[in-house]
């Protein structure tokens, strides 16, 4: 398979986890008043998440077949 076919699916991929991550089910589960680190457990998940994507993002596209 073409290695630009290949990276094209796996953002398809992270794109659509994104979609999940950041959809209303998983985001109300952490929206409570609960605090982890003095940081609310929302701005918490919506960080982490963020940089879940951007670092497998990063992954996908800098990831070589040697």
């Amino acid at each position: 398979m073409n290695r630009s076919i290949l990276t094209g699916q796996r953002l398809a991929a992270v794109f659509l986890l994104g979609f999940v991550l950041f959809n209303y089910p998983l985001i109300a589960l952490f929206n409570k008043p609960a605090k982890l680190f003095d940081i609310p457990l929302l701005y918490l998940y919506i960080f982490a998440a963020w940089a879940l994507l951007i670092g497998l993002m990063a992954w996908v596209i800098e990831s070589r077949k040697d």
